[in-house]
């Protein structure tokens, strides 16, 4: 996890674990969940609790990937220290992708369970149940003598609706978000059918999926009257493609009549094409959208396939803000050789947008995204994977130090959510709901920028490997 999901203070339960849960506990599986991120675990302590509870297997995934492959690792080598028998299963996009490098350097792991785990993990635990052969098991990837053996993909998932997610882990864990609202990640689609060269979700995917409308607003209403939650975080990574599905579901969720928060994140491009139905949104619950708007240039919103512009993307901050709900706009750093005078450029158009929350990220070159294929000869100064995390500079900038791109993103990110707009915000916004959860972001934001600047200057160091991103 990074700095900021750390400096949160809260926690929201691990939905994948508690998806793969839910058809296990169906077929009669005994299934108890470990959450080792809502205390910040070490890794000793993890190993030490997992074997103490004396599991036949444990299957292990991860809410940041790439970042936290290595704990894994270093999670299940002390699990197998001190437990010879136990079956070690992991899964999750970088495990997915990188399977065979993984089997070589950790023959602690017995299986890794490749793209959606649902069917495959249930699959999986039944021939070793069964003691049938694992090679007879679609999706997953496992050592065999002197190469490991990869199972052809398992069929999509097409029907969502089929599996449940396993809701009733949760107890005994206090989850929340937002300032101590109870909360839980939810999941109404997966996939996106656009191809943004930065990003690794439609190879990992395949193909745009939803859940029955109706169906999944039953789901939030169970959650909202049986557990108490009150704020929902969509894990979509795009929600909204579809008009006809996506209106069903506005209209599903406001025949509930939930006094919930719900943040999901959509196309600044789908919020414009709303404009007539925006009203729709703040009814059903929506409080806050996350919109990667990526960057303030058209030439590079076209290199890297955004199909959007800057003129929609400044509607769209218009649009949400007319209609009262929450903005959060994301900008990629590292997409190209950012100067000063870049900067200043960049500046000035984020002053000129208005957001109300603008969060920056670095470009990290994932071997399965396309962008990985346009920077894999360059420098990369963190080899780390454990940096790997969007929010540190991976890629060496051939124009400006390191230490000075740091400096100008945390400038910017200052200067803007300190400016009298947005203070102004903090304290007058007419909707309550809005005014806290703004409250809380500046409040989590303002812990990271002094975390993450120290952590820069003085407890992590800048590789002098010289290495490339494809040697790494």
């Amino acid at each position: 996890m990074s700095i900021g999901s750390r400096k949160a203070g809260e926690h929201l339960p691990p939905l994948g674990l508690l998806a793969i849960a839910g058809p296990l506990l169906d077929a009669g599986h005994e299934v108890k969940l470990l959450d080792a991120d809502i205390d910040n675990m070490n890794t000793d302590r993890c190993a030490q609790e997992i074997t103490d509870r004396k599991p036949d297997v444990v299957m292990l995934g991860h809410s940041g990937s790439t970042s936290s492959q290595p704990f894994i690792e270093e999670i299940t080598r002390l699990v197998r220290k001190r437990n010879k028998t136990i079956k070690i299963i992991i899964g999750g996009v970088f495990p997915t992708f990188h399977w065979r490098e993984i089997i070589d350097k950790n023959p602690q792991i017995d299986y890794i369970v490749r793209g959606e785990g649902e069917s495959v993990c249930l699959n999986l635990i039944n021939a070793i149940e069964n003691r049938q052969p694992a090679s007879e098991v679609m999706g997953i990837a496992f050592p065999s003598g002197s190469r490991p053996i990869r199972t052809p993909s398992a069929p999509l998932i097409e029907n969502l609706d089929d599996y449940r997610v396993a809701w009733e882990l949760m107890e005994g864990y206090n989850y929340t978000t937002w300032g101590k609202y109870r909360g839980v990640v939810a999941q109404f689609s997966r996939g996106c059918p656009y191809s943004c060269s930065y990003c690794g979700q439609r190879l990992f995917w395949r193909k745009w999926r939803h859940r029955d409308p109706w169906r999944f607003a039953d789901e939030l209403a169970m959650l909202y009257h049986k557990y108490g939650v009150r704020a929902v975080n969509l894990a979509d990574e795009n929600i909204a493609p579809n008009p006809k599905v996506w209106r069903e579901l506005l209209d599903a969720l406001i025949d509930k009549n939930m006094d919930m928060m719900i943040f999901g994140a959509i196309r600044a491009d789908h919020i414009v094409r709303d404009a007539d139905i925006l009203p729709l949104y703040k009814k059903a619950g929506f409080t806050r959208f996350l919109v990667g708007i990526e960057h303030s240039d058209n030439s590079v919103l076209k290199r890297i396939n955004k199909l959007s512009d800057v003129d929609k993307d400044r509607e769209a901050i218009r649009l949400l803000r007319k209609n009262d709900i929450l903005m959060s706009a994301t900008f990629l750093i590292a997409l190209g050789n950012e100067t000063l005078s870049g900067f200043y450029r960049f500046w000035r158009t984020l002053l000129s947008y208005d957001a109300d929350l603008v969060q920056f990220c670095f470009a990290v070159p994932h071997r399965w995204t396309p962008f990985y294929q346009e920077v894999r000869k360059n420098k990369i100064i963190f080899t780390d994977l454990r940096l790997w995390d969007y929010r540190h500079q991976i890629l060496d900038n051939k124009t400006l130090p390191a230490w000075l791109v740091c400096l100008c993103v945390k400038f910017i990110e200052l200067t803007l959510h300190v400016r009298p707009k947005t203070l102004f915000r903090l304290f007058f916004l007419r909707d309550k709901k809005k005014r806290l959860a703004m409250r809380w972001y500046v409040q989590i934001g303002r812990r990271s920028w002094f975390a993450e600047l120290f952590q820069f200057f003085f407890t992590i160091k800048i590789s002098k490997r010289n290495i490339t991103v494809e040697e790494l």
